[in-house]
């Protein structure tokens, strides 16, 4: 099964990213992940659309196409999903041929806050709800108090996080199989 990566950060250092990385080294066997650049993607305008697509977001939109599912990390930015992930999202529901359309999709966050993303957690369901997407709903993978957790290098470092992380793989994996 071939796994798409998105970071909703664009920060140098992201705790979201590091997890995304993370995830990458524990795919279990049958698992492979390729990570997503969305920093090129630029802010959504339905005339750019008509006009053509931006190459960023064609090379996106193969990418998701091409993945059996995709796993979203993401910070939350005011309660809710930061705007370059949205922002990546509304390209991303646009005809022709949505590319999420019937799309397997696992989301897990990271946050030096006690609440590990959870808001912008559920707001991501409402929004891929709309996109129709089959999203996992357990575990929910919400990695709080981050700054512990990576070491001075980024590398994870907390056991229960990976294991978890391990599950949402698994489940993810399996939710596909379901669907297939």
């Amino acid at each position: 099964m071939k796994v798409l990566g998105i970071s909703g950060s664009l920060r140098k250092g992201s705790y979201n990213t590091l997890a995304l990385r993370a995830a990458q080294k524990l795919v279990p066997q049958g698992i492979s992940m390729e990570i997503a650049d969305i920093s090129q993607v630029p802010m959504y305008n339905d005339d750019v659309r008509t006009a053509g697509v931006p190459e960023a977001v064609q090379v996106l939109r193969e990418q998701v196409r091409l993945a059996d599912a995709v796993l979203l990390v993401t910070p939350e930015y005011n309660f809710s999903i930061p705007g370059v992930l949205k922002n990546t999202l509304d390209w991303l529901s646009r005809p022709p041929e949505p590319p999420f359309e019937g799309k397997p999709v696992a989301i897990m966050g990271a946050s030096p806050g006690v609440v590990g993303t959870a808001r912008v957690q559920y707001h991501l369901r409402q929004v891929l709800v709309f996109m129709n997407t089959f999203t996992v709903n357990k575990p929910e993978v919400f990695i709080n108090q981050a700054p512990g957790k990576f070491g001075p290098d980024g590398e994870l470092t907390d056991e229960p996080t990976a294991q978890i992380i391990t599950q949402l793989l698994v489940s993810l994996q399996e939710l596909k199989q379901r669907v297939a």
